[in-house]
């Protein structure tokens, strides 16, 4: 089932990501301004972060995590095939695609949680660190092929709309597989807010097991807040993400400092998308034995990165941006499987939003950081250096506190 997450995720991806380099020409080609663009993709990716803090608490509430899941992905299967209509539009065609453009990221964030908790759940008889790794390197095929699969389109066609109507097709299968997913495995366990036990996959409850407790059954309490750990964690995943520079500035200075090539810089990310499947898979491995510790890499990895891709010279600035995808894959597998493991299963989609509004204040941070000491690489390095000082102490202290739930062996029994 592992594998069957991986493949929903790989063929959604490859929609999301084939369109995403696409939204700031359409747009322009539709009228919009600079101005527009950036509100525009600037708000979805915004959307994609600050709604999982309401979807993931709601998710728990209700204990439908598949009807969040379901209905995420449905909202990226259809808006980014919709955008081929809208340069047939005139003047509502900008509206429309601005709409669809948010409307895609706001799936991501009505899905994440609730599918991250159905993969937890499917993932802790394998190992969870491993189960990431392989689900995260499966995300980034997608994200590999699908701007290649666009772009074949667009050399083919000579125009933009036929790309992003040929994505329909990954969206359809992914469609069709999690709807046959979905009749094989059940929600992890029932709604936080209108019951006080959880039960076990396929246990039938009785009226008499309503009122005994049984060994299957866990208590769940709905006002119980997360663990200090967790809110440990997540503040340590502000200040690396804080230092974590996105991928376009780098790729700006690949243009602007060093003469790349345009053309050439999504080769340069695809090294790193390739860069990020090896370290989701070394980190997710390697949690299964030596549990949360693993992650006091992300921080010394977070801090390199400034020193090598804000070079000069091409080689540092190839490993700089090899260096960034490895800490990419690692923060987006590996991490949540932490997460998994430090919340009780009736929490874990709160928790995953929650954790994931920490990382986009971070990342909202570090981008005025890098904006502002563009100019000063001693000053940008300095400043990444002392943010990642302080997630290591924080990383560490995670480690240490949760060690007994991340030990090798079943740290949450089976539901």
């Amino acid at each position: 089932m592992v594998l069957r997450f991986g493949l929903v995720s790989l063929a959604v991806d490859a929609v999301s990501d084939g369109a995403r380099p696409l939204s700031g020409p359409l747009l322009a080609q539709l009228g919009a301004s600079a101005l527009l663009v950036g509100l525009v993709t600037g708000g979805a990716e915004a959307a994609a972060q600050g709604l999982r803090l309401v979807f993931g608490p709601w998710a728990d509430r209700t204990g439908k995590y598949w009807t969040f899941t379901l209905a995420g992905y449905a909202l990226t299967a259809l808006c980014i095939p919709l955008l081929a209509v809208t340069p047939v539009l005139g003047a509502a065609g900008l509206a429309l695609a601005s709409v669809l453009i948010i409307g895609d990221r706001v799936g991501k964030a009505v899905r994440s949680p609730a599918k991250t908790v159905l993969l937890a759940a499917v993932a802790e008889p394998i190992g969870r660190g491993r189960a990431f790794a392989v689900h995260k390197t499966l995300d980034l095929v997608g994200a590999f092929s699908g701007p290649l699969i666009a772009s074949g389109v667009i050399v083919a066609t000579g125009a933009l709309w036929p790309a992003f109507a040929v994505l329909a097709i990954p969206g359809a299968f992914a469609m069709a597989l999690l709807f046959r997913m979905r009749r094989r495995i059940p929600e992890p366990h029932g709604p936080l807010a209108a019951q006080g036990v959880q039960q076990a996959p396929g246990v039938q409850q009785t009226q008499d097991a309503k009122a005994a407790p049984d060994s299957r059954r866990i208590a769940a309490k709905p006002k119980e807040r997360l663990s200090a750990v967790f809110i440990l964690f997540a503040v340590s995943a502000f200040f690396w993400s804080a230092g974590l520079v996105a991928f376009g500035v780098i790729a700006f200075h690949l243009t602007a400092a060093v003469d790349v090539p345009v053309p050439a810089v999504p080769l340069v990310y695809a090294a790193a998308m390739a860069a990020a499947a090896l370290g989701a898979l070394a980190s997710g491995y390697a949690y299964d034995r030596a549990g949360g510790a693993v992650l006091l890499v992300l921080p010394i990895l977070i801090t390199l990165i400034p020193v090598l891709a804000f070079s000069t010279v091409m080689g540092p600035v190839l490993a700089g941006a090899l260096v960034w995808g490895a800490a990419t894959g690692i923060q987006d597998s590996t991490v949540k499987a932490l997460v998994a493991d430090l919340v009780e299963p009736a929490r874990q989609g709160t928790a995953y939003g929650v954790f994931a509004a920490f990382e986009g204040a971070g990342a909202l941070a570090g981008g005025a950081l890098y904006g502002a000491l563009y100019g000063s690489r001693p000053a940008l390095i300095a400043a990444v250096a002392a943010l990642q000082g302080v997630a290591l102490v924080l990383l560490i202290a995670t480690a240490v506190r949760s060690h007994p739930r991340t030990a090798p062996g079943p740290a949450l029994e089976p539901e």
